[in-house]
């Protein structure tokens, strides 16, 4: 038997939409054909119907199957739903566009797969080199302004993919945050405020509360990816406190934007700094997130830091053959915040390291670490003071700098 067909369903509401624009037939016909070709799909017929006292339904017939808008001047709102089947076409990204056209203020949707069969995801981990995940049920997937992104269940758990990299997963999460965040508590004299850059999963702001944190600025350039894991990963935000952090109620107040503007601007201080994002993407300078791994942003966070206040970054993979992301970050740190300043921390229940710089510097980083650890308003899972004493020697090759040095894969080096 052939495979099934697959394809994509996107369930959308719009909201904050002028009812002029709602109850103009021609208006939303244009911007419906208009979007739905932009985003790659093949236009056959539009049909509409005006209804009285007011409202509208357009009806699509696409090549790749169909799109439909039914407005309510009334409420300022219209739904949408885009099916394609296909590759080609990005239903996703023809929502975002209708709603860019329409000038909605808000936008809700939902993605789903449909069809096929066994479905995969290959995940790119150095030269060469790719890991394959196998996936069950796809809970969201669209083309955001900044990234792909994708939410589907694999043998880790729900996991979320940002341009097929893995970013977090239900069976690992808690121990890469908990690698990330803690060492940083037990570095800074306080922790009573905390900015987080990136991080979309809203874990960091949690753990920040958990530890004291009265209040935490959380920086985020993408909402469709925020609100996502809100409404599908089973840790981090909930949607209800994710909408409460959007209305800066509580701790958390949630920001939309660049991060890097928000250090530039901002003359607020704080005791941790973390910087969470998908890896740095060398050789591709137009990389947006490449700006947040730069000396000269290290430098205005250092200056953004309280006295004895502490950044961390998520700073790439310790292996020989996928280190060059670490071998860069460690180099920057120390340039920024001085050979005693930095610590080094990789975790040994997940594939990352991360690095901390210390406005004050620890004359015993360690020793200070595991003081520290027991007075914790929360203990952590996978971290104790033996974690604390392994895993803060870098490897070699990091300490020295000795990789382009010693070439592993010659065959004709001398013995």
């Amino acid at each position: 038997m052939p495979p099934l067909p697959v394809g994509r369903h996107v369930l959308a509401e719009l909201t904050g939409v002028d009812p002029a624009v709602l109850d103009d037939v021609e208006t939303l016909r244009r911007a419906l054909t208009e979007t739905l070709v932009a985003a790659g799909a093949t236009v056959r017929t539009v049909v509409a119907e005006k209804f009285a006292p007011q409202g509208a339904t357009l009806l699509a017939l696409l090549a790749e199957s169909h799109a439909s808008v039914h407005t309510w001047p009334e409420h300022g709102a219209a739904h949408v739903d885009v099916f394609t089947c296909g590759a080609h076409a990005d239903p996703a990204l023809a929502v975002r566009l209708l709603a860019e056209a329409l000038g909605a203020t808000g936008t809700r949707l939902e993605v789903v797969a449909r069809g096929g069969g066994a479905r995969t995801v290959t995940e790119p981990i150095g030269p060469g080199l790719v890991r394959r995940w196998d996936l069950g049920r796809v809970r969201y997937r669209a083309t955001t302004p900044y990234q792909r992104v994708l939410i589907a269940d694999t043998a880790h758990g729900v996991t979320l993919f940002c341009d097929d990299e893995r970013q977090s997963a239900a069976a690992t999460q808690l121990a890469y945050h908990e690698a990330l965040f803690v060492p940083a508590v037990l570095l800074a004299e306080r922790c009573a405020r905390v900015l987080v850059i990136g991080s979309s999963e809203g874990v960091v702001s949690e753990l920040a509360v958990g530890s004291g944190a009265h209040r935490v600025d959380h920086v985020d350039i993408d909402p469709d990816c925020v609100r996502a894991c809100a409404q599908h990963l089973p840790y981090g935000y909930t949607p209800d406190a994710l909408a409460a952090a959007e209305r800066h109620e509580g701790p958390v107040h949630l920001h939309y934007g660049d991060g890097r503007q928000w250090v530039e601007r901002t003359g607020d201080r704080y005791d941790i700094i973390v910087v969470d994002l998908p890896d740095e993407r060398p050789g591709e300078p137009a990389a947006q997130l490449n700006r947040l791994y730069a000396a000269d942003f290290l430098g205005r966070c250092k200056d953004r830091l309280a006295p004895g206040g502490v950044l961390v970054s998520q700073a790439g993979n310790p292996a020989l053959w996928r280190s060059e992301t670490l071998r860069a970050a460690w180099r920057r740190f120390h340039d920024v915040f001085g050979a005693n300043g930095v610590v080094y921390l990789g975790s040994d229940e997940h594939e990352w390291s991360f690095l901390f710089g210390c406005a004050r510097p620890w004359p015993d980083p360690v020793a200070a670490m595991r003081t520290r650890l027991d007075a914790l308003p929360v203990r952590p899972v996978y971290l104790d003071a033996l974690t604390l004493e392994s895993r803060t020697v870098p490897p070699i090759s990091i300490r020295e700098d000795r990789f382009l040095a010693i070439d592993p894969f010659r065959h004709d080096r001398p013995e």
